[in-house]
């Protein structure tokens, strides 16, 4: 592995950082999805029995607590019960809007770095190809065997290593980008099914994944 890394040349040392900070913001966003659905599926399982009993302070106040991005909109619906229905959605809209940036935190650095690894692999094919090509120049028909064959190396590794950071850094990208779009449509939906059953009396169980 240490061969084949030192055979890509220079290059390999950015398009290594990239790997590194790809698997870090990869990993520590898979724990952050896990932790919030288990938070916001404890918190509905504490304030629906409120909302029921009309406890809507209680219920108000454990959102508060749970400080999710889903239970901050829940509580910022709860707390605006006196507003009309348009000052009430404008009001969860623009929460949802506040909260956005906690779901997509490190998403777009996660999709630059998968634009750069792949543009570091080119890079490093067009610099290898380059020294190839010298290669030829000076030696001849063939030049010399072996530096010809570490300028090739170099070009099919960069290339290689590039595309095995930038593919999952795009495929981890988007899944988180829907995967935010998704809790805060869920909780959206939420809050509407709440408001349905403390405005209008209507018995759809409100609940959240």
């Amino acid at each position: 592995m240490f061969e084949m890394i030192k055979n890509g040349g220079i290059i390999m040392i950015p398009i290594l950082i990239c790997g590194v900070v790809a698997t870090f913001i990869i990993i520590e966003r898979i724990f952050y999805f896990i932790g919030l659905g288990k938070s916001n599926r404890s918190l509905m399982a504490k304030i629906v029995p409120m909302i029921s009993e009309k406890d809507y302070v209680g219920a108000s106040i454990e959102c508060r607590a749970a400080a999710t991005p889903t239970s901050m909109v829940i509580g910022r619906a709860l707390d605006s019960l006196d507003y009309s229905s348009e000052e009430l959605n404008h009001a969860v809209e623009t929460e949802t809007a506040r909260q956005y940036p906690r779901l997509e935190r490190f998403l777009t650095a996660l999709g630059i770095i998968s634009n750069v690894a792949t543009l570091l692999g080119l890079l490093g094919t067009v610099t290898g190809n380059i020294k190839a090509f010298g290669v030829l120049g000076d030696g001849g028909t063939m030049g010399n065997p072996a530096i010809l064959a570490g300028s090739i190396s170099e070009a099919l590794v960069t290339t290689a290593a590039g595309l095995i950071i930038a593919i999952p850094s795009v495929i981890a990208h988007n899944f988180f980008v829907v995967k935010a779009d998704r809790i805060m449509t869920e909780a959206e939906n939420t809050v509407s099914d709440m408001m349905l059953k403390i405005r209008h009396g209507e018995s759809k169980e409100v609940s959240i994944r």
